[in-house]
This record gives C-alpha cells, structure tokens and sequence, in this order.
C-alpha cells in the first residue's frame, strides 16, 4: 500500500517536473519557426509557417554563425576532452600514490575552488596579452585542464571505485604505471569521464565572459558572443524569428552531446559492474 502511494505522488511529480523542462525547449522551436511579426502578436503553441525563411536569414546573415558554431566545437570540445581527462590523471595521484604534503595538495585544489573566475580575469587578459595569445582559441583551452570542481567529483568517484589492491595487483605484473592508467583506471571512471565531459562540455559552450575579452577577431567569435550581437542595431534589423532560429541552433550541439555520451554512461557502469 505503501509503495502504490508513493508512485501516485511520484509519478504525477515527475510528470509535472519533466513537463516544466521541456516546455521551454518547446517554445523555443515553436518560436524559431514564426516570423518577426507573429512573435510581436504574442506566443502560440503551433508552428509558423517561416521556418525555412528563418533557416535562409541565418545562414546568410551579416554574422558569421556558422563560423562561430565551429569554433565553439573546436573549444568545447578540446577543452571538455582534457580537462576530463587530466583531471583524473591528477585524482589518480592524490589517490593512488602516498606522498609529502599529498593533504595539503588536496586542499590547496579544493581551495582553487572557492576563487571566482572574475577574480583572475584581468589579470589573466594581461597575461595573455604578454605572451601574445589574444584571439587565440589556446587561452580558452589550456586553462580550462585545471578544473578542480571536475577533479573533486573524479576524486570522490574514484574512492569508492577504484581499489588500490587492483593497481597494487597490475604493478605486480609489471604493468607500467602509463599502462595501469589507461587500460584499468579510465575504463573504470568511464561513467565519472562522460558526466563531467557533458558538463564541461556544456560550460565551455555557455562561456561568455572570457572569450569575450580573449577573442576580437570576428573570424574566432564564438556562439554566446554571436548571440549577444544579435540585438545590436547593426546586425539583423532586430528580427525576433531568426534571434529564436539562432539560439536553437545554438543549443543543438549540447543535446547531440549529450544524446551521444549518455549510452556510453550505461555502458561504462555496466563494463565497471563485470569488472568489478
């Protein structure tokens, strides 16, 4: 009895919850397809009809959109892969490997934490002016390796799957320690790997504010600086229709990603369960 009231307060939440999600994404692409001057006589739960006229003032607007939708994949991407990566390599130190100062290691990178990105960021612009990396995509890949909110989950994730007799076990056999990483620790972490790649993932693109004082060129631009340009007076003749075909556009890349990395987080608990 207990168990059928919980599923009929459940369910009903869930649904409410799920429906509160995924309207805005609704709106969103129902928007994308009407013009300016249907958007102006208020919101419609059906299509437009100018979906195709939204679709041509995009690719041919005075914007380079398309030019900016590849250099975010490029940042996304790079930066998602490597920071994924290495910030398990790092957790992987702290937690295998016993050494001086290894608490107070820990600490300091889970104080980096507590520091606000707008904190460093002019100091971090004159540094890269120094080195003569402005519009470059480098600033905003590099960086973003040393994440220590990514290595704090991979570190926490880590300790309760990973045990120490197993590398003990692979060192016995002579396993390098380049070989014990990639071969027994990644295909554990694999789930840890694909949740923090899609958040990362979905930060980079989001980021505003640093490529924005990195980047001039309006070859390197990125989406969210696209975006912020649709309103100028200069660009688009404030068209609402292709500003809603845009930011559509925009979010698709973070939903193939996900789409795409979320069977491999199945399949990774499933591989670490066997293995296990």
């Amino acid at each position: 009895m207990n168990r059928t009231i919980r599923k009929l307060i459940a369910y009903p939440v869930l649904a409410l919850v799920s429906f509160q999600c995924l309207f805005w994404f609704y709106a969103l692409f129902i928007n994308a397809t009407r013009s300016n001057g249907e958007l102006t006589r208020g919101f419609s739960l059906i299509p437009g009809k100018s979906l195709v006229t939204n679709l041509h003032h995009m690719l041919h607007c005075s914007l380079p959109v398309m030019n900016s939708m590849m250099n975010s994949l490029v940042i996304s991407l790079a930066s998602s892969l490597l920071c994924s990566y290495f910030s398990i390599m790092t957790a992987y130190g702290i937690h295998a490997y016993y050494f001086r100062g290894r608490k107070l290691l820990f600490t300091m990178i889970i104080g980096f934490m507590m520091i606000p990105r707008q904190v460093t960021a002019l100091g971090f612009v004159s540094l890269m002016n120094t080195m003569n990396l402005m519009d470059s995509f480098l600033p905003l890949i590099i960086p973003e390796i040393a994440s220590p909110i990514v290595f704090y989950y991979m570190i926490k994730y880590m300790e309760s799957t990973l045990p120490l007799s197993l590398v003990e076990a692979a060192r016995m056999d002579g396993a390098s320690e380049l070989f014990i990483f990639n071969k027994i620790v990644l295909p554990l972490m694999k789930p840890a790997f694909v949740v923090q790649m899609i958040f990362k993932f979905v930060e980079s693109w989001n980021n505003f504010f640093i490529p924005a004082l990195i980047l001039h060129d309006g070859r390197k631009k990125t989406m969210p600086i696209v975006i912020s340009l649709l309103r100028s007076a200069n660009f688009c003749d404030y068209d609402n229709g292709l500003i809603y075909m845009v930011i559509t556009f925009s979010i698709l890349p973070s939903v193939v990603i996900y789409l795409f990395l979320s069977r491999m987080i199945i399949s990774g608990l499933t591989t670490g369960g066997v293995k296990g």
